[in-house]
Protein backbone atom coordinates (compact mmCIF):
# COMPACT_ATOMS: atom_id res chain seq x y z
CA UNK A 1 0.00 0.00 0.00
CA UNK A 2 1.41 3.39 -1.08
CA UNK A 3 1.91 6.00 1.68
CA UNK A 4 2.56 9.74 1.67
CA UNK A 5 6.21 9.01 2.42
CA UNK A 6 6.43 6.69 -0.57
CA UNK A 7 5.03 9.39 -2.87
CA UNK A 8 7.37 12.08 -1.54
CA UNK A 9 10.40 9.79 -1.91
CA UNK A 10 9.24 8.82 -5.43
CA UNK A 11 9.16 12.52 -6.36
CA UNK A 12 12.83 12.87 -5.40
CA UNK A 13 13.53 10.48 -8.29
CA UNK A 14 11.04 11.99 -10.75
CA UNK A 15 12.41 15.45 -10.06
CA UNK A 16 16.03 14.35 -10.51
CA UNK A 17 17.07 15.06 -6.91
CA UNK A 18 17.82 11.36 -6.45
CA UNK A 19 18.48 10.62 -10.13
CA UNK A 20 20.39 13.66 -11.41
CA UNK A 21 20.88 14.65 -15.05
CA UNK A 22 24.21 15.49 -16.66
CA UNK A 23 23.53 19.15 -17.49
CA UNK A 24 21.34 22.08 -16.45
CA UNK A 25 19.70 22.16 -19.87
CA UNK A 26 18.52 18.57 -19.37
CA UNK A 27 17.08 19.42 -15.95
CA UNK A 28 15.04 22.32 -17.31
CA UNK A 29 13.83 20.31 -20.30
CA UNK A 30 12.88 17.37 -18.07
CA UNK A 31 10.98 19.42 -15.49
CA UNK A 32 9.32 21.49 -18.29
CA UNK A 33 9.57 24.62 -16.12
CA UNK A 34 11.47 25.54 -12.95
CA UNK A 35 10.23 28.48 -10.88
CA UNK A 36 12.92 31.17 -10.96
CA UNK A 37 11.90 34.29 -9.07
CA UNK A 38 15.16 34.39 -7.12
CA UNK A 39 17.98 33.89 -9.65
CA UNK A 40 20.66 32.84 -7.15
CA UNK A 41 18.55 30.30 -5.30
CA UNK A 42 16.77 29.02 -8.41
CA UNK A 43 20.19 28.42 -9.97
CA UNK A 44 20.82 25.95 -7.14
CA UNK A 45 17.40 24.39 -7.75
CA UNK A 46 18.67 23.45 -11.20
CA UNK A 47 22.29 22.67 -10.28
CA UNK A 48 21.42 20.34 -7.40
CA UNK A 49 19.64 18.14 -9.94
CA UNK A 50 22.84 17.61 -11.95
CA UNK A 51 25.64 15.13 -11.43
CA UNK A 52 28.33 17.84 -11.08
CA UNK A 53 26.73 21.09 -9.85
CA UNK A 54 28.49 24.15 -11.23
CA UNK A 55 27.45 27.77 -11.65
CA UNK A 56 28.66 28.03 -15.26
CA UNK A 57 26.35 25.28 -16.52
CA UNK A 58 23.03 27.13 -16.27
CA UNK A 59 24.70 30.50 -16.92
CA UNK A 60 25.97 29.26 -20.29
CA UNK A 61 22.56 27.83 -21.22
CA UNK A 62 20.94 31.19 -20.43
CA UNK A 63 23.61 33.14 -22.31
CA UNK A 64 23.25 31.20 -25.54
CA UNK A 65 19.47 30.99 -25.33
CA UNK A 66 19.01 27.24 -24.87
CA UNK A 67 17.25 28.08 -21.59
CA UNK A 68 15.09 31.17 -21.10
CA UNK A 69 13.98 32.91 -17.90
CA UNK A 70 10.48 34.23 -18.56
CA UNK A 71 7.02 34.63 -17.07
CA UNK A 72 5.13 31.50 -18.11
CA UNK A 73 2.59 29.01 -16.65
CA UNK A 74 1.72 31.42 -13.87
CA UNK A 75 2.38 35.14 -13.46
CA UNK A 76 5.89 34.51 -12.20
CA UNK A 77 9.38 33.70 -13.48
CA UNK A 78 10.35 30.25 -14.69
CA UNK A 79 13.29 28.70 -16.47
CA UNK A 80 12.08 26.92 -19.60
CA UNK A 81 13.86 25.32 -22.51
CA UNK A 82 13.76 27.41 -25.68
CA UNK A 83 12.05 24.52 -27.49
CA UNK A 84 9.16 24.65 -25.01
CA UNK A 85 8.64 28.39 -24.55
CA UNK A 86 6.27 29.10 -27.46
CA UNK A 87 3.82 26.23 -27.03
CA UNK A 88 3.75 26.67 -23.25
CA UNK A 89 2.90 30.36 -23.63
CA UNK A 90 0.19 29.67 -26.19
CA UNK A 91 -1.31 26.96 -23.99
CA UNK A 92 -1.33 28.83 -20.69
CA UNK A 93 -1.53 32.52 -21.71
CA UNK A 94 -5.37 32.70 -21.87
CA UNK A 95 -5.61 32.24 -18.09
CA UNK A 96 -2.43 34.16 -17.20
CA UNK A 97 -3.01 37.29 -19.26
CA UNK A 98 -6.02 38.46 -17.20
CA UNK A 99 -3.73 38.67 -14.16
CA UNK A 100 -1.46 41.10 -16.00
CA UNK A 101 -4.42 42.97 -17.48
CA UNK A 102 -5.88 43.60 -14.04
CA UNK A 103 -2.58 44.76 -12.55
CA UNK A 104 -1.83 47.01 -15.55
CA UNK A 105 -5.33 48.51 -15.70
CA UNK A 106 -4.07 52.03 -14.81
CA UNK A 107 -1.90 51.87 -17.96
CA UNK A 108 -4.52 50.27 -20.23
CA UNK A 109 -4.77 53.24 -22.63
CA UNK A 110 -0.98 53.47 -22.94
CA UNK A 111 -0.19 49.78 -23.38
CA UNK A 112 -0.17 49.65 -27.21
CA UNK A 113 2.31 52.55 -27.40
CA UNK A 114 4.43 51.13 -24.57
CA UNK A 115 4.50 47.70 -26.22
CA UNK A 116 5.65 49.22 -29.50
CA UNK A 117 8.30 51.32 -27.75
CA UNK A 118 9.84 48.36 -25.90
CA UNK A 119 9.86 46.21 -29.02
CA UNK A 120 11.53 48.97 -31.02
CA UNK A 121 14.18 49.48 -28.34
CA UNK A 122 15.01 45.78 -28.21
CA UNK A 123 15.07 45.50 -31.99
CA UNK A 124 17.59 48.32 -32.13
CA UNK A 125 19.67 47.22 -29.14
CA UNK A 126 18.96 43.81 -27.58
CA UNK A 127 20.12 42.45 -24.22
CA UNK A 128 19.01 45.51 -22.26
CA UNK A 129 18.48 45.49 -18.52
CA UNK A 130 15.28 46.66 -16.92
CA UNK A 131 17.10 49.81 -15.79
CA UNK A 132 18.16 50.47 -19.39
CA UNK A 133 14.60 50.17 -20.59
CA UNK A 134 13.26 52.32 -17.75
CA UNK A 135 15.69 55.11 -18.63
CA UNK A 136 14.92 54.89 -22.34
CA UNK A 137 11.18 55.01 -21.72
CA UNK A 138 11.59 57.95 -19.36
CA UNK A 139 13.53 59.83 -22.04
CA UNK A 140 10.52 59.62 -24.34
CA UNK A 141 8.17 60.77 -21.57
CA UNK A 142 6.96 57.34 -20.41
CA UNK A 143 8.05 57.13 -16.79
CA UNK A 144 6.97 53.91 -15.11
CA UNK A 145 7.42 52.59 -11.60
CA UNK A 146 9.63 49.54 -11.21
CA UNK A 147 6.55 47.41 -10.59
CA UNK A 148 4.76 48.74 -13.66
CA UNK A 149 7.75 48.04 -15.91
CA UNK A 150 8.17 44.53 -14.52
CA UNK A 151 4.49 43.82 -15.22
CA UNK A 152 4.71 45.34 -18.69
CA UNK A 153 7.69 43.16 -19.58
CA UNK A 154 6.08 40.07 -18.03
CA UNK A 155 3.00 40.69 -20.15
CA UNK A 156 5.14 40.97 -23.30
CA UNK A 157 6.79 37.67 -22.37
CA UNK A 158 3.42 35.93 -22.04
CA UNK A 159 2.45 37.38 -25.43
CA UNK A 160 5.57 35.74 -26.88
CA UNK A 161 7.15 39.02 -27.92
CA UNK A 162 9.94 39.42 -25.36
CA UNK A 163 12.15 36.99 -23.45
CA UNK A 164 15.40 36.87 -21.52
CA UNK A 165 18.52 38.09 -23.31
CA UNK A 166 22.20 37.44 -22.69
CA UNK A 167 22.86 38.23 -18.99
CA UNK A 168 25.14 41.22 -18.40
CA UNK A 169 27.55 40.66 -15.51
CA UNK A 170 25.00 38.29 -14.05
CA UNK A 171 22.11 40.76 -14.42
CA UNK A 172 18.95 39.73 -16.27
CA UNK A 173 18.40 41.35 -19.66
CA UNK A 174 15.64 41.39 -22.24
CA UNK A 175 15.57 40.64 -25.97
CA UNK A 176 12.98 40.01 -28.65
CA UNK A 177 11.66 36.46 -28.54
CA UNK A 178 11.88 36.16 -32.33
CA UNK A 179 15.60 36.96 -32.18
CA UNK A 180 16.37 34.45 -29.44
CA UNK A 181 14.07 31.68 -30.71
CA UNK A 182 13.88 32.11 -34.49
CA UNK A 183 12.19 28.73 -35.13
CA UNK A 184 9.90 28.08 -32.14
CA UNK A 185 8.20 24.74 -31.62
CA UNK A 186 4.43 25.06 -31.80
CA UNK A 187 1.69 22.57 -30.94
CA UNK A 188 -2.06 22.68 -31.45
CA UNK A 189 -4.02 22.84 -28.22
CA UNK A 190 -4.91 19.15 -27.96
CA UNK A 191 -1.32 18.08 -28.62
CA UNK A 192 -0.08 20.66 -26.10
CA UNK A 193 -2.47 19.36 -23.43
CA UNK A 194 -1.26 15.80 -24.04
CA UNK A 195 2.37 16.89 -23.94
CA UNK A 196 2.10 18.87 -20.72
CA UNK A 197 0.21 16.04 -19.01
CA UNK A 198 2.76 13.44 -20.09
CA UNK A 199 5.78 15.52 -19.17
CA UNK A 200 4.43 16.95 -15.90
CA UNK A 201 3.42 13.57 -14.50
CA UNK A 202 6.70 12.05 -15.70
CA UNK A 203 8.82 14.76 -14.09
CA UNK A 204 6.66 15.58 -11.05
CA UNK A 205 4.71 12.40 -10.45
CA UNK A 206 3.10 10.84 -8.68
CA UNK A 207 0.71 13.82 -8.70
CA UNK A 208 -2.97 14.54 -9.17
CA UNK A 209 -4.93 16.27 -11.90
CA UNK A 210 -5.48 19.23 -9.59
CA UNK A 211 -1.73 19.53 -8.99
CA UNK A 212 -1.23 19.99 -12.74
CA UNK A 213 -4.18 22.38 -13.01
CA UNK A 214 -2.57 24.59 -10.35
CA UNK A 215 0.96 24.30 -11.74
CA UNK A 216 0.02 25.22 -15.30
CA UNK A 217 -2.96 27.50 -14.57
CA UNK A 218 -5.23 25.18 -16.56
CA UNK A 219 -8.81 24.14 -15.92
CA UNK A 220 -9.36 20.65 -14.56
CA UNK A 221 -11.36 19.93 -17.70
CA UNK A 222 -8.34 20.74 -19.87
CA UNK A 223 -6.07 18.65 -17.65
CA UNK A 224 -8.41 15.68 -18.00
CA UNK A 225 -8.30 16.06 -21.79
CA UNK A 226 -4.53 15.96 -21.63
CA UNK A 227 -4.48 12.93 -19.35
CA UNK A 228 -6.92 11.08 -21.61
CA UNK A 229 -4.65 11.69 -24.59
CA UNK A 230 -1.50 10.62 -22.73
CA UNK A 231 -2.91 7.89 -20.48
CA UNK A 232 -1.44 5.06 -22.57
CA UNK A 233 2.03 6.39 -21.66
CA UNK A 234 1.27 6.93 -17.95
CA UNK A 235 0.34 4.77 -14.96
CA UNK A 236 -1.80 5.59 -11.94
CA UNK A 237 -2.89 4.46 -8.50
CA UNK A 238 -5.49 5.51 -5.94
CA UNK A 239 -4.40 7.08 -2.66
CA UNK A 240 -6.25 9.14 -0.08
CA UNK A 241 -9.35 9.30 -2.29
CA UNK A 242 -7.45 10.70 -5.30
CA UNK A 243 -5.87 9.36 -8.47
CA UNK A 244 -2.10 9.86 -8.70
CA UNK A 245 -0.51 9.78 -12.16
CA UNK A 246 3.13 8.96 -12.86
CA UNK A 247 5.53 7.48 -15.38
CA UNK A 248 5.28 3.67 -15.60
CA UNK A 249 7.34 1.93 -12.93
CA UNK A 250 7.33 0.97 -9.28
CA UNK A 251 7.87 3.19 -6.26
CA UNK A 252 11.60 3.41 -5.41
CA UNK A 253 12.53 1.91 -2.06
CA UNK A 254 15.14 4.55 -1.23
CA UNK A 255 16.53 7.90 -2.36
CA UNK A 256 20.09 9.15 -2.29
CA UNK A 257 21.24 11.66 -1.30
CA UNK A 258 18.68 11.79 1.49
CA UNK A 259 19.11 15.45 2.46
CA UNK A 260 18.32 18.56 0.42
CA UNK A 261 18.37 22.27 1.22
CA UNK A 262 15.97 24.07 -1.11
CA UNK A 263 13.96 27.27 -1.43
CA UNK A 264 10.21 26.97 -0.80
CA UNK A 265 9.75 27.99 -4.43
CA UNK A 266 11.43 24.73 -5.44
CA UNK A 267 9.41 22.37 -7.60
CA UNK A 268 9.32 19.85 -4.73
CA UNK A 269 7.08 22.30 -2.87
CA UNK A 270 5.64 24.78 -5.37
CA UNK A 271 5.18 22.17 -8.08
CA UNK A 272 2.03 20.93 -6.30
CA UNK A 273 -0.96 22.26 -4.44
CA UNK A 274 -3.50 19.47 -4.11
CA UNK A 275 -0.98 16.91 -2.80
CA UNK A 276 1.82 19.19 -1.61
CA UNK A 277 1.71 17.94 1.93
CA UNK A 278 2.91 14.41 1.25
CA UNK A 279 6.09 16.27 2.25
CA UNK A 280 4.79 16.21 5.82
CA UNK A 281 3.47 12.74 6.54
CA UNK A 282 3.58 13.39 10.30
CA UNK A 283 1.57 16.62 10.06
CA UNK A 284 4.08 18.68 12.06
CA UNK A 285 4.60 21.58 9.62
CA UNK A 286 2.29 24.60 10.19
CA UNK A 287 -0.10 25.08 7.29
CA UNK A 288 -0.04 28.88 7.58
CA UNK A 289 1.77 31.04 5.02
CA UNK A 290 5.42 30.00 4.81
CA UNK A 291 7.48 31.77 7.46
CA UNK A 292 10.79 30.48 6.13
CA UNK A 293 12.13 31.11 2.64
CA UNK A 294 13.81 27.72 2.52
CA UNK A 295 13.32 24.16 3.65
CA UNK A 296 15.30 21.09 4.61
CA UNK A 297 14.10 17.79 3.19
CA UNK A 298 15.26 14.40 4.41
CA UNK A 299 13.92 11.39 2.57
CA UNK A 300 11.40 13.67 0.89
CA UNK A 301 10.01 14.91 4.22
CA UNK A 302 10.06 18.61 5.17
CA UNK A 303 11.81 18.47 8.55
CA UNK A 304 12.92 22.10 9.03
CA UNK A 305 12.54 25.63 7.79
CA UNK A 306 15.76 27.11 6.43
CA UNK A 307 17.26 30.57 6.00
CA UNK A 308 20.39 31.03 3.88
CA UNK A 309 22.89 33.81 4.67
CA UNK A 310 25.78 34.41 2.27
CA UNK A 311 28.94 36.34 3.16
CA UNK A 312 32.26 36.72 1.35
CA UNK A 313 33.68 33.55 2.88
CA UNK A 314 30.80 31.38 4.01
CA UNK A 315 27.19 30.39 3.51
CA UNK A 316 25.27 29.79 6.73
CA UNK A 317 22.13 27.69 6.83
CA UNK A 318 19.98 28.47 9.87
CA UNK A 319 17.47 25.71 10.46
CA UNK A 320 14.37 25.61 12.63
CA UNK A 321 13.34 21.99 12.99
CA UNK A 322 9.65 21.09 13.00
CA UNK A 323 10.36 18.18 15.33
CA UNK A 324 13.29 16.56 17.08
CA UNK A 325 15.69 15.29 14.42
CA UNK A 326 17.53 11.99 14.49
CA UNK A 327 21.31 11.92 14.08
CA UNK A 328 21.01 10.48 10.57
CA UNK A 329 18.74 13.40 9.63
CA UNK A 330 21.12 16.09 10.89
CA UNK A 331 23.95 14.28 9.10
CA UNK A 332 21.94 14.29 5.85
CA UNK A 333 21.33 18.02 6.27
CA UNK A 334 25.02 18.73 6.88
CA UNK A 335 25.86 16.73 3.77
CA UNK A 336 23.37 18.81 1.78
CA UNK A 337 24.94 21.98 3.15
CA UNK A 338 28.39 20.84 2.02
CA UNK A 339 27.10 20.23 -1.50
CA UNK A 340 25.48 23.67 -1.58
CA UNK A 341 28.64 25.30 -0.22
CA UNK A 342 30.76 23.59 -2.86
CA UNK A 343 28.45 24.94 -5.54
CA UNK A 344 28.87 28.48 -4.21
CA UNK A 345 32.59 28.05 -3.58
CA UNK A 346 32.06 28.92 0.08
CA UNK A 347 32.49 27.28 3.47
CA UNK A 348 29.18 25.79 4.56
CA UNK A 349 27.96 26.35 8.12
CA UNK A 350 24.84 24.82 9.66
CA UNK A 351 23.09 26.28 12.71
CA UNK A 352 20.23 24.37 14.30
CA UNK A 353 17.79 26.50 16.31
CA UNK A 354 15.33 25.10 18.83
CA UNK A 355 12.44 23.01 17.54
CA UNK A 356 9.64 25.30 16.35
CA UNK A 357 6.71 25.35 18.72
Amino acid sequence: MITDRDIARWRLHSQLLAAPAERAEEVVRSLVAVQAENPSQSAWAVATRTTSPGQDDLAEALADGRVLRIHVLRSTWHYVHADDAQWLQELTAPRVMPVFAQQLQPLADRLPALDDAVEAMLAESPDRTRSDLAAALAERGDELTGQQLMLLLGRLEVLGLVCSGVPRDGEHTYALFADRVPTPRRLDRDDALAEIALRYFTSHGPATERDLAYWATLTVTDVRRGIAAASDRLASFEHDGRTFWHAPGDAPASASPAGHLLQVLDEMYRGYQDSRWVLDADGVVPRAREAAIGMALVGGQLVAGMKRTVTAKAVTFSLRAHRVLATRETSAIRDAAERYGDFLGLEARVVFDDVAS
